[in-house]
């Protein structure tokens, strides 16, 4: 184990929107505010995602099991917000649910919000964090400069 000790930074209050990219815009907006290290909650709708819903095995690099939600559904998550160089790199864990189906994941891609998404962004300061490329495990892993 091992760990920091920051504050909390600026606080953001997020509205997306039926339709937009959640992801790529959330992208956009953590480069345009330059939200070095973050951490975030989200509630609300997805009606698109592309996301791993754990490892085919559990090895190190682990395969990814992927799955491709199509259709409405609530949802609540987590996640950080870490960066590898010049590119932020968004960590979220969602639980989303449709019709009593439930399905818990990483949100990775293909994000579409449906009618609404709400986020609040807490920006983590006094920290020297940054998330690159972790060659043994397969993934951009946290690390403390």
């Amino acid at each position: 184990m091992e760990y920091r000790h920051g504050s909390s930074g600026r606080i953001f209050c997020i509205r997306f929107d039926e339709g937009d990219d959640f992801l790529t815009d959330l992208t956009g907006l953590i480069r345009k505010e330059q939200v070095r290290q973050g951490w975030f909650h989200i509630i609300g709708g997805l009606r698109e995602a592309e996301v791993v819903t754990g490892p085919k095995e559990p090895v190190m690099p682990p395969e990814p099991v992927w799955a491709k939600l199509e259709t409405a559904q609530e949802t609540l998550g987590t996640g950080t917000i870490f960066w590898d160089g010049d590119e932020p790199r968004i960590h979220l864990h969602a639980a989303m649910g449709h019709h009593g189906d439930t399905l818990t994941a990483c949100v990775r891609k293909g994000t579409k919000v449906y009618l609404i998404l709400e986020v609040i962004l807490i920006e983590i300061i006094g920290i020297a964090a940054d998330r690159p490329w972790f060659k043994e495990g397969g993934f951009n892993r946290l690390n403390f400069s």
